[in-house]
C-alpha cells in the first residue's frame, strides 16, 4: 500500500489538524514526519477544542495508530502536558501512540538557546517560537543531539550533562540577559523523560515498512506549512526542517515511490505568524475582518496572524513542489458577507510581470497583481452539500481549479468535523 500525504501549502495555520481527523477513519495509521511543538493542529469536534502540538492528529480515533516519526522533535514536557490533557478526556494513549527511536529530543537549554539566540537579533529577529527547535535541528545536523533512543541506554544522562554544558557556554556567547534556573527546569524535564519511557518505542521505518507490505493504509501529516520550508520557504523566515513531501520521505523513511495521494491544504484567504515577506498582506479593514471572523490566532503562540487575500502565486509553487493531487480548502465560510474578493494571480517582480515565485518577495521588489471576483453573503457554516453552496463560491473554486489543474475536493466551512463538505 502506498502512504498519502497531507501537508500545508501557506504559511502554516491552513487546519492540517482538523483534516486529519476527518480523513482518519479511512487509515490504520497516522504518522507525523517533521516539526515539533511549535506546530498547533486544531481539532474541534462534538462541541470540544483540542489542541495538538507533538501527537499526530488521529489520535482520537480509537482503533488508528499514531507514529510520531524520526522526523520529528520532541519536548518531553509539552509532551506530557499533551498526554495529561488526552488522559483527562479518557483517551487510552499508550495503546495506540508509537514513537521512533530516531527523534530528537528538545533539551530545555535548547529553548534557552533560542531565546539567546532570538533576543541576540534585535529588530533582525524571525519571529521563532522559542520552543527549542532551531537548536535542537542545529544539533542533529551537527550530529551531537539526543534522540529517544538514547534514553534506553545506561549513560544517557552523561551523555545529556555533556551537550547542556556545552549549550549553557553557548548561551553565554551569545551577550544577552537571559534569566533562568537549570536545575529547577531539568526536574520538570527528567520528570517528563519519565513519562516518555512508558510509551512504546518503536524502529518507525522497519514498523511502516511491515505495514505498507501488510497492506495497511497510512497518512503522513506534515506541521507548519510549506512557504515555512527550511530549503523551499521564504527563508530566512522559516522552520528548521522540511515541511514539503521530500520531507516525509527522510521524516519517516519512506521511499519516494511509495507515495501515494498528497492533500494540499490552503485557506480560502492568506496568513502569516511572526516575521517574514507577505505579498498579499492587507492592513485595511478587509484584513481585520478575516482576523477578526476566521479568529486569527496561533494555536501554539496566541500571536495574531497578519491576513491577505490569496496568493495563487505563491500556491502554485507549493503544488509544484510538493506534487499535490487533491486540493482542500478551509474557512471558506470566513469569506462570507466581503461584497469583491481579490487573488494574486501575478507579480510585478522588478518592472517585470511574472507567474512564478522568486527568489525574494520582499515588498521593495514584489507588487501583487489582483484578479477580482463577486463575493457571497450566504452563511455556508450550516451547509452539508456541495449543492447548497452558491454560485459565486462556486465561481470562485472553479477559477482556482484552473489555474493549479488540481482538483478542489473537499471545501471547510468551519471548525468542527461536520462542517466539512465532499466535492467528488
Amino acid at each position: 500500500m502506498a502512504v498519502d500525504l497531507l501537508l500545508g501549502l501557506q504559511w502554516g495555520d491552513e487546519g492540517k489538524g482538523k483534516i486529519v481527523d476527518v480523513l482518519t477513519s479511512k487509515y490504520n495509521i497516522i504518522a507525523r514526519f517533521q516539526g515539533g511543538p511549535n506546530a498547533g493542529h486544531t481539532l474541534v469536534f462534538n462541541g470540544k477544542k483540542h489542541v495538538l502540538h507533538t501527537i499526530p492528529s488521529g489520535i482520537f480515533h480509537e482503533d488508528t495508530a499514531n507514529v510520531v516519526g524520526n522526523g520529528v522533535v520532541i519536548d518531553p514536557v509539552i509532551f506530557k502536558k499533551e498526554l495529561d490533557k488526552l488522559a483527562e478526556q479518557g483517551i487510552d494513549y499508550k495503546k495506540s501512540l508509537l514513537i521512533s527511536r530516531k527523534a530528537h529530543i528538545i533539551l530545555p537549554t535548547h529553548r534557552l538557546l533560542d531565546a539567546a539566540s532570538e533576543a541576540s537579533k534585535g529588530k533582525a529577529k524571525i519571529g521563532s517560537t522559542l520552543k527549542g527547535i532551531g537548536p535542537t535541528y542545529m544539533d542533529k545536523t551537527g550530529r551531537n543531539g539526543i534522540r529517544v533512543g538514547d534514553i534506553e541506554l545506561a549513560d544517557w544522562k552523561d551523555k545529556y550533562r555533556s551537550l547542556a554544558d556545552k549549550h549553557e557556554d553557548m548561551i553565554k556567547f551569545y551577550n544577552v540577559e537571559i534569566q533562568y534556573d537549570l536545575k529547577e527546569l531539568e526536574i520538570e524535564f527528567f520528570e517528563a523523560i519519565e513519562t516518555l519511557k512508558t510509551l512504546t518505542f518503536i524502529d518507525s521505518e522497519e514498523y511502516l515498512h511491515q505495514a505498507m507490505k501488510g497492506g495497511q493504509t497510512i497518512l503522513a501529516e506534515g506541521a507548519q506549512g510549506s512557504l515555512l520550508d527550511i530549503d523551499f520557504g521564504t527563508y530566512p523566515f522559516v522552520t528548521s526542517s522540511n515541511t514539503t513531501a521530500a520531507g516525509a520521505c527522510t521524516g519517516l523513511g519512506i521511499a519516494p515511490n511509495q507515495i501515494g495521494e498528497v492533500f494540499g491544504i490552503f485557506k480560502a484567504y492568506t496568513t502569516r505568524v511572526g516575521s517574514g515577506p507577505f505579498p498579499t498582506e492587507l492592513f485595511d479593514t478587509n484584513g481585520e475582518i478575516m482576523a477578526k471572523v476566521g479568529h486569527e490566532f496561533g494555536a501554539t503562540t496566541g500571536r495574531p496572524r497578519r491576513c491577505g487575500w490569496l496568493d495563487l502565486v505563491a500556491l502554485r509553487y507549493a503544488c509544484q513542489i510538493n506534487g499535490v493531487t487533491q486540493l482542500i480548502m478551509m474557512k471558506g465560510d470566513v469569506l462570507s458577507g466581503f461584497e469583491t474578493l481579490k487573488v494574486c494571480t501575478a507579480y510585478n517582480y522588478k518592472g517585470e510581470e511574472i507567474t512564478h515565485l522568486p527568489f525574494n518577495i520582499e515588498e521593495e521588489n514584489v507588487t501583487p497583481i489582483y484578479t477580482e471576483f463577486k463575493g457571497w453573503n450566504e452563511d455556508l457554516t450550516e451547509m452539508t452539500e456541495a449543492s447548497q453552496m452558491p454560485q459565486a463560491l462556486n465561481d470562485y473554486i472553479a477559477f482556482l481549479e484552473k489555474e493549479l489543474e488540481i482538483p478542489i475536493t473537499i471545501v471547510s466551512v468551519g471548525p468542527d468535523r461536520k462542517q466539512t463538505i465532499v466535492r467528488q
